[in-house]
């Protein structure tokens, strides 16, 4: 019964014109029969043609009807004035196979767009639907709604933070990468700020409410995203432009046709010949194969006619973390204090780290084991909240902690530059700090410096939500020039929307606060699955977190559209010789309806080359 379930389900959702088709093919099938096989009678072998023009060719010429009337002239204008002018000749197999190349189209066209359920409905669901507000002694379970600024609320270990708040009980560590662009978990102490949308660690918190649900920072973002939803602009389809002059130029020898030579028939002919099945099923078809050598290339396109635009994207915008990053912290710079030697130094703090569960100790340890230090025993290790890393090693005091239990004890505070730093203390004196970065992935520098000489690529822009220091430092480091730190949601859609103004864009991002300027950009692309979010609203996701993955994609994108153009153009144009014949009067409208099935298989045959594999996906 299940198994009934799921296959009624699944043929419910199959498009219009796909049983039109169908049904279009059958019809013509039986006429064939009962015409030549069975010898009916001529009025008995055309019903089936009369029952696939009623159910399946009046909704299709309702359809262009209404673009008709919305000023819409698109490439299927002129299957529609072939299926009016043939039966009103009384050609009705003329006129079903024009049903049948038109509906097959857009069958077509429409299992070539992926479907994705709503963002904003991802984006709802991931916002937990209850919090535990305190009361005293005892939790009550309140909805979002009912909570108030001021109100004391309890987070699970491993529960998404509802509103923005301080922390006021517990030690833990938040992980907000995909909210802020902050690439490590965030250690959580009394004082420190929460936001909503961030994934608890496995210490329980209590934190104060600052804003209500509706004013915290993933709704912020959710708005936004609805935003910029509903304002996205339509791009025009490949198929729509060649249509917009091939239409009236075809509309234009017909009529010359028939006015001439007063022939009706001869106008039907032409318009026949002329009906653009290597734009309605070439295109499609070109995109159906794109779409499929992406996905074994690891690559899922959830919105086809991004494959028609990313070659043209002249302005890349990358987020930072994750996309030309690895996401993860690594140890860049051990500043030693006079009188400290670096290598004994490595040594101590990767011994005494080893104990440690804070975000940045495994960078430490990964650090000392490469510069194959030998570690050593540890005594007395504690690690308070907020008091940072102490151990007692071959009878030294060695203590790992930050800036603010430093300030807060009044400890000689040596100048250093803004950034991620933990410092080190040998016995109570100063010995080190420690610097760390987001790790840049080792092709980032090569990619970047690629795109411009291969794909066109006149700006590369760094929009991130991270410290500008950390931002500054990759970009220096991977060679972008401009460079924009901070960004909120909110302003990483105005900056896309701004470029998106005088160039197409590409916007690389993997987390939820990338999500709104994934929408906004010409072609979005989600880098990894690391967030969801992100991947829905994404045109394009990335499952393998390699940039070269990306450069394969902007090369299918170009390679499709390329053999794209071949079929819609050979075709039309083979089309446009067959019209001259047909004007002339040396085709008959059947011959033309033959003629462009003959035209639709070599637009389709050639189409299908784009899902062959190719050998030049990359370039760099």
């Amino acid at each position: 019964m299940s198994q009934m379930k799921v296959a009624a389900k699944a043929f419910s959702s199959l498009p219009k014109e796909s049983y039109i088709a169908g049904l279009t093919l059958l019809a013509i099938a039986g006429h064939l029969i009962l015409r030549y096989a069975a010898a009916s009678p001529p009025r008995i072998a055309l019903l089936p043609l009369f029952g696939a023009l009623i159910i399946g060719g009046i909704p299709l010429v309702s359809e262009l009807a209404k673009k008709l009337f919305k000023m819409e002239f698109g490439s299927d204008l002129l299957a529609g004035v072939s299926i009016l002018t043939a039966v009103l000749l009384a050609q009705y197999l003329v006129a079903t196979i024009v049903v049948l190349m038109l509906s097959g189209g857009a069958a077509l066209e429409f299992y070539a767009t992926a479907k994705a359920c709503s963002v904003l409905d991802e984006l709802a669901k991931r916002v937990p639907s209850i919090a535990h507000r305190r009361e005293g002694s005892v939790l009550h379970d309140v909805k979002l709604e009912e909570i108030r600024v001021g109100d004391l609320l309890t987070v699970f270990p491993h529960e998404i933070c509802p509103v923005d708040g301080e922390v006021l009980e517990g030690h833990g560590v938040m992980d907000e990468a995909y909210l802020t662009g902050e690439p490590y978990e965030i250690s959580k102490t009394p004082g420190s700020k929460v936001i909503s949308g961030a994934i608890n660690g496995e210490q329980a918190l209590t934190i104060r409410a600052e804003k209500l649900a509706v004013d915290s920072r993933y709704a912020r973002i959710m708005r936004v995203m609805h935003e910029t939803e509903q304002q996205k602009p339509r791009i025009r389809r490949l198929g729509d432009r060649l249509g917009a002059w091939y239409t009236p130029l075809a509309l234009a020898v017909a009529g010359v046709a028939g006015f001439l030579s007063a022939d009706a028939h001869r106008f039907l002919a032409v318009v026949v010949i002329a009906t653009p099945c290597p734009l309605l099923l070439g295109i499609p078809t070109a995109i159906v194969g794109a779409i499929s050598l992406s996905a074994r290339r690891g690559i899922i396109i959830k919105n086809p006619g991004i494959l028609e635009q990313i070659a043209s994207c002249r302005t890349l915008i990358f987020d930072k973390t994750g996309t030309l990053t690895y996401g993860r912290p690594a140890l860049t710079a051990v500043i030693c204090s006079k009188g400290f030697d670096r290598t004994k130094l490595m040594r101590l703090i990767g011994s005494l780290e080893q104990y440690s569960k804070h975000p940045l100790a495994a960078a430490i340890v990964t650090a000392a084991k490469q510069e194959n230090l030998a570690l050593l025993p540890v005594a007395h290790v504690s690690e308070r909240p907020g008091e940072g890393l102490l151990g007692i090693i071959e009878g030294q005091k060695v203590q790992i902690t930050g800036r603010g239990k430093v300030a807060s004890e009044q400890l000689p505070l040596p100048p250093l530059a803004e950034g991620l730093e933990c410092l080190v203390f040998i016995d109570g004196r100063y010995a080190a700090a420690l610097r760390f970065h987001d790790t840049p992935r080792k092709d980032s520098r090569t990619f970047i410096a690629h795109l411009r000489p291969r794909h066109g690529v006149r700006k590369v822009m760094l929009v991130s939500g991270d410290r500008e220091s950390e931002v500054k430092y990759l970009a220096e480091t991977v060679g972008i020039t401009e460079v924009r730190a901070g960004a909120s949601p909110e302003e990483k859609v105005e900056i896309v929307k701004r470029e998106t103004a005088h160039d197409k864009t590409l916007f690389v991002g993997d987390g939820i606060n990338d999500a709104p300027a994934l929408l906004a950009a010409t072609v979005g692309v989600a880098f990894g699955s690391a967030s969801d979010i992100a991947a829905k609203a994404a045109d394009a996701v990335v499952l393998e977190l390699a940039l070269g993955k990306i450069d394969e994609l902007m090369h299918i994108g170009r390679r499709m559209r390329r053999i794209a153009l071949q079929s819609a153009l050979g075709g039309m144009i083979a089309s446009l010789v067959g019209m001259i014949f047909a004007a002339g009067g040396y085709l008959p409208p059947i011959g033309g309806a033959i003629g462009q099935e003959l035209i639709d298989l070599f637009a389709v045959l050639n189409a299908v080359r784009a899902a062959l594999p190719t050998d030049e996906l990359q370039d760099f």
